[in-house]
């Protein structure tokens, strides 16, 4: 391994023609090498840069550099309204595997790494993702020290994973504040809370529901965490003795998570403790785990969601704003779940009102009707799970914005028919 400092690091010589570069992903973006990256001139031709979350502005300037991505998540949703973004939408659960067995090329990584809590080594600290996989089969891989980010067990880096060069970090590692729900998330958690049964281990998506949900649940007791990713919130269900771990039949006692998106607080609780662990998509993502805990919880949400269940987490208005994700991966666990739950909660209305989240059919099918569990707004839950068509549109119907009721159900008795039979 060689140290260099970042104004040193020369990517143009380092990069070859067509080169892949896999970055680390939302917090875990390593600001020093990424902006070095973007701010780099005469980079050979056809280099690409793989992204996944995105929480800042880097690559906004990334000109000269074709931009990839599982999804527009975060900053990328901007990125793909300006049709600077390729989506490659896959299940997360897919993308390790597949940088592992080259099935997706790697052939430079920029990671951002902590030192190691023992002092040897280094650990991953905000991800523990597709990244290392990537890291595996590069040909180079380049790591920001940053001591500032949390040692989290369940992250050391893998001693047989050669880091070629590192670098000092100049930045502190990102943040993400949550915001404060209004009365509509407000609404739709006090529905979702009434879905989780004590004892369930939890699976929150990103967004303002997901973090509302937590704000519910206070009362409940012996929950347990397993999460793609985790945030500010789940630090009070801790703290006030709701999450304990220990009813989940995997990683007893210990909350488990893939990616920290919180702030400060979040990377200080989580630094060295061993209740909370970092594990890979192999175990977070996977479904024989998920199936394996009892009353596994999915929380999710949505851009859309018609009459016969149908889920839409993809795009809107023929633009790609969101992601596959590890949406499918967790409803398809918690259908498998003993007791679970797989809840997609959102606002019944977009645009202030002007338009409705509940639809007659959805523009992209993110997860199929065959999958629908529970369908929440802040007008009710629409129970799907062994319900006909017919059923299913009566009860989507009345959890839709009551000035929409009308129309949808014309909508279906036109149409809706045809198109789903």
């Amino acid at each position: 391994m060689r140290a260099v400092a970042a104004d040193d690091l020369d990517l143009a010589t380092l990069l070859r023609p067509g080169d892949r570069i896999v970055v680390g992903q939302a917090t875990a973006e390593p600001r020093t090498l990424t902006r070095r990256l973007v701010g780099t001139g005469g980079l050979p031709q056809g280099c690409s840069v793989f992204l996944g979350v995105l929480n800042s502005d880097t690559f906004d300037a990334a000109d000269g550099l074709t931009l990839e991505g599982y999804g527009a998540v975060g900053q990328g949703a901007r990125l793909a309204r300006a049709g600077r973004l390729d989506v490659l939408p896959w299940h997360y659960s897919q993308l390790a595997p597949a940088f592992a067995d080259g099935t997706l090329r790697a052939d430079c990584v920029l990671i951002q790494l902590a030192p190691a809590l023992d002092g040897e080594g280094f650990n991953l600290g905000l991800a523990n993702d597709y990244v290392l996989d990537a890291a595996r089969k590069a040909r180079l891989v380049i790591a920001e020290i940053n001591p500032d980010v949390p040692r989290c067990h369940g992250a050391q880096w893998p001693s047989d994973i050669p880091i070629h060069i590192c670098v000092a970090a100049e930045h502190p590692p990102l943040q993400q504040q949550g915001s404060a729900p209004g009365e509509t998330e407000l609404a739709i958690a006090d529905n979702v809370a009434s879905l989780i049964p004590d004892r369930a281990a939890l699976q929150l998506g990103v967004g303002a529901i997901p973090q509302a949900v937590t704000g519910k649940l206070a009362g409940h007791r012996d929950l347990g965490l397993h999460s793609g990713a985790l945030f500010d919130a789940v630090v009070d269900l801790i703290e006030c003795g709701a999450v304990t771990n220990m009813a989940k039949e995997y990683d007893t006692g210990v909350s488990v998570g893939g990616i920290l998106l919180g702030s400060r607080r979040l990377y200080d609780f989580a630094n060295d403790n061993r209740a909370f662990c970092l594990h890979p998509p192999a175990r977070t993502h996977a479904y024989g785990v998920l199936g394996g805990l009892s009353r596994f919880c999915a929380i999710n949400s949505a851009i859309e969601v018609d009459l016969t269940g149908q889920v839409n987490a993809e795009t809107a208005g023929g633009r790609y704003l969101g992601a596959v994700g590890g949406q499918v991966d967790f409803v398809r666990g918690a259908n498998a779940s003993r007791g679970g739950r797989a809840i997609i909660a959102l606002p019944s209305t977009a645009r202030g009102g002007a338009v409705s989240r509940i639809v007659g059919r959805v523009e992209t099918v993110t997860c199929a009707r065959s999958d629908a569990d529970a369908i929440v707004t802040e007008w009710g839950v629409a129970e799907l799970r062994g319900c006909t068509l017919s059923q299913r549109v009566e009860r989507m119907i009345a959890i839709a914005a009551p000035q929409f009721r009308e129309s949808l159900a014309r909508e279906w008795h036109d149409a809706g028919r045809a198109a789903c039979g």
